[in-house]
């Protein structure tokens, strides 16, 4: 982007309170066009649903710029466990109700839910076990300390690659070029499970339009870029693009789906 508008772009990591704080530097942020923030699916569209007050309004602060990317969710296996495949996983899991544990880099997190929308789905008792960050989640599932663990592939991929954890299935429509051997989990025997990860740029809301426009020329040109789409196949991901329009709706559509699950499942983050 810093090419493409001929002026430096600073990235400013602001971590913490479950995604909240970053984002709340982007909706209290002048819109100038020149604080813009990354919007993952975790910030927009699930923790919104967990967290009791949160210090924005995601459509009345915020305004949807441009998809970067999409991806998929791995539903991983320690090597340890003792299942191969999803079928198996799914009559362990009723044979044992609570005996195994589902790792997840933190409440609330896709990975989180992801494994809420599995236990659903498949009529099964599983431990849901929250950590501070995705590393030593997939640590601890290595080592066999917890069996399962739901994670976005540019996290995972490189463990399956190295065969330090067994991938059980990816949870896209189709399968993902970077795991082309893994199935997804609709083949693996559970109809109609789908998430994807994705992420995108997003600015204080009240950004005038010809400045939404640019920015989100400059983001559908850089991410067909040569360089941009090999580096986001090699994390598993693939480049999103499409106007602010249609990613204000999938924001929305995704934020839906989302708010029953957590209902369902009573997560919540305090």
């Amino acid at each position: 982007m810093a090419k493409e508008l001929g002026q430096p772009v600073v990235v400013d990591n602001r971590p913490g309170g479950a995604l909240t704080i970053g984002i709340d530097a982007v909706a209290k942020a002048a819109p100038d066009g020149y604080t813009i923030g990354v919007g993952p699916v975790g910030a927009l569209a699930i923790t919104r649903h967990m967290v009791e007050k949160l210090p924005y309004d995601i459509e009345r602060d915020l305004q949807p710029v441009a998809l970067i990317s999409t991806g998929y969710m791995l539903l991983a296996a320690s090597p340890k466990a003792p299942f191969t495949n999803v079928r198996e996983l799914i009559a362990y899991a009723k044979a044992n109700p609570g005996k195994l544990s589902n790792a997840s880099s933190s409440n609330g997190s896709p990975g989180h839910v992801s494994g809420e929308l599995f236990k659903y789905m498949t009529g099964t008792e599983i431990v849901h076990v929250p950590y501070k960050g995705g590393a030593p989640a997939i640590a601890d599932l290595i080592a066999g300390n917890v069996q399962l663990m739901f994670e976005s592939t540019n996290s995972i991929a490189p463990h399956v690659q190295n065969a330090r954890i067994r991938a059980l299935a990816v949870t896209g429509a189709q399968r993902a070029h970077a795991l082309p051997q893994v199935p997804t989990m609709i083949e693996a025997g559970v109809p109609g499970y789908e998430v994807t990860a994705w992420s995108g740029i997003i600015a204080p809301a009240g950004l005038p339009r010809p400045m939404l426009d640019k920015l989100n020329a400059v983001v559908n040109r850089v991410i067909v870029e040569p360089q941009t789409k090999e580096r986001l196949e090699q994390m598993g991901s693939e480049g999103g693009g499409g106007t602010p329009e249609a990613f204000g709706a999938l924001i929305r559509q995704d934020s839906a789906k989302w708010a029953d699950v957590i209902k369902r499942s009573g997560a919540k983050i305090d």
